[in-house]
């Protein structure tokens, strides 16, 4: 079964990702897309994975047999660049080949609907009937019609015109920083350097080139993978690491003196900085696992808070219904207001530099700053690798009587919003759930020191594998 998860459809490569399955999906697209009219633009994009220029030729041409006109990008490209075209050109959606963080053994296909926005569920669940449908009958036929243009297409400075409408420049321009930006060969190579020189910062970019493999790991922004971003930035006597992943939709940020920032306490500080220096009073949005120091913030400033299941397709709606002015989650995902309902790793590595050179300081006096007016949290996840029969008895061990405690915490309530949120005293709490987009379980817990937070995460591991 070929099965969406939280951000579109990823699988293995040559093992299930093949030409065949990504025709099949891509048909499957386009019968949910002829449900409610034929013909119109689609935008196919890809990122720089082993054959992804292929699998988004072949999607184009079965698009196109389907009588719509495709735009191909003509380079890999970050998804949120997909997603500011196809509000820009009315497209009716956009299919990019990425498997994002993923490591270099995925492929994957990201389909956004024609607001920009990634497919909610009630459309990836059409699609899923669509795919097996031609599962069961091979013989299925495809609708006669005359075929779409196909066109290669650059994105490029369409979407780097919108970001330029989205921070603040006299804050870029009046007070240049040096900074080093990591692409991990990724797609955001050639956008997030580009526009900070051409604001006249110096911008030392390390890994900016093609790397189907990756460096041999995963191009995801954590602390694990930004060894030599954080020596640039230590060795040259940098003001700021910026970093972006595979598709350019999470950001990594690495300070003055080396320290990583974890992406909670980003989200915690833009939401303060946007506050007051856009004069914003929407709410904002944070998924069930993102770290409840938002909470605190937006208390402090009177403005409501809004819980998503994981998944930046449930924050988007917010956006596109103009509830908040920042969407966040713990993975490094972020968008705001007026800006696509799409996570932007770009947009939120632009957004922590205006901050950097508006107030003049470094990230570790900025939180010192906040955590002296609101308190801190420290929140962490760890991933647990299961076999298929093991997802299946903790989907089980979720649904039964749940413990007393976690880690000497007395449990007060549940929240099942996505997985399960076991809410502790002390404001503590610690969330299971398996992943969207790989044999994962994630065990996240909060709590108000490090030292309780690791004890969470150790009684939150012996759950999983009881």
């Amino acid at each position: 079964m070929i099965a969406f998860g939280t951000s579109g459809w990823r699988a293995i490569l040559a093992d299930d990702f093949t030409f065949a399955n990504v025709r099949l999906v891509t048909q499957a697209i386009a019968d949910e897309l002829q449900s409610s009219g034929a013909g119109g633009l689609v935008l196919v994009g890809y990122d720089p994975r082993f054959m992804a220029e292929k699998f988004a030729a072949a999607c184009a041409e079965e698009l196109s047999r389907r009588g719509f006109d495709v735009q191909v990008t003509d380079r890999d490209t970050p998804t949120p660049t997909l997603s500011v075209a196809i509000r820009a050109t009315g497209a009716r959606g956009g299919i990019n080949f990425t498997a994002s963080h993923n490591p270099p053994e995925y492929g994957g296909m990201k389909f956004s609907t024609a607001n920009g926005a990634p497919a909610l569920p009630e459309v990836t669940r059409r699609i899923e009937t669509f795919i097996q449908r031609r599962m069961d009958d091979s013989t299925l036929a495809v609708p006669i019609t005359t075929p779409g243009r196909i066109e290669t297409v650059d994105l490029r400075e369409m979407y780097l015109a919108v970001l330029a409408g989205k921070v603040n420049g006299d804050a870029l321009h009046h007070r240049p920083l040096r900074v080093a930006y990591d692409a991990l060969w990724g797609t955001g190579r050639g956008y997030l350097d580009v526009f900070l020189r051409s604001y006249g910062w110096e911008v030392t970019t390390l890994h900016d080139w093609r790397d189907p493999y990756f460096g041999g790991r995963s191009p995801e922004p954590s602390e694990a993978n930004l060894a030599e971003l954080r020596e640039v930035v230590r060795r040259d006597g940098l003001d700021l690491g910026l970093a972006t992943d595979g598709d350019a939709d999470r950001f990594g940020i690495i300070d003055r003196d080396g320290s990583f920032i974890p992406a909670n306490a980003i989200l915690a500080l833009l939401t303060d900085y946007l506050y007051r220096s856009r004069g914003w009073k929407q709410g904002v949005g944070r998924s069930v696992a993102t770290s409840h120091w938002l909470d605190r913030v937006a208390n402090q400033h009177g403005i409501p808070v809004y819980e998503t299941p994981v998944g930046f397709k449930f924050l988007g709606e917010l956006i596109l219904e103009e509830k908040i002015f920042l969407a966040g989650e713990e993975s490094a995902g972020l968008s705001i207001h007026g800006h696509i309902p799409e996570k932007d790793g770009i947009l939120a590595c632009l957004l922590v530099a205006e901050m950097v050179a508006q107030r003049g300081q470094s990230l570790r006096d900025l939180l010192a700053e906040l955590s002296r007016s609101v308190g801190t949290l420290v929140n962490r996840r760890i991933g647990v690798r299961l076999t298929p029969e093991k997802q299946q008895q903790l989907r089980q061990t979720l649904e039964a009587t749940p413990p007393e405690s976690f880690g000497g915490k007395r449990v007060l309530r549940l929240d099942r919003t996505d997985g399960v949120k076991f809410f502790l005293e002390d404001e503590a709490w610690v969330l299971i759930r398996l992943s969207g987009t790989e044999p994962l379980a994630r065990c996240y817990a909060e709590a108000r020191t490090e030292a309780e937070v690791e004890v969470l995460l150790e009684s939150g591991k012996s759950f999983i594998h009881q």
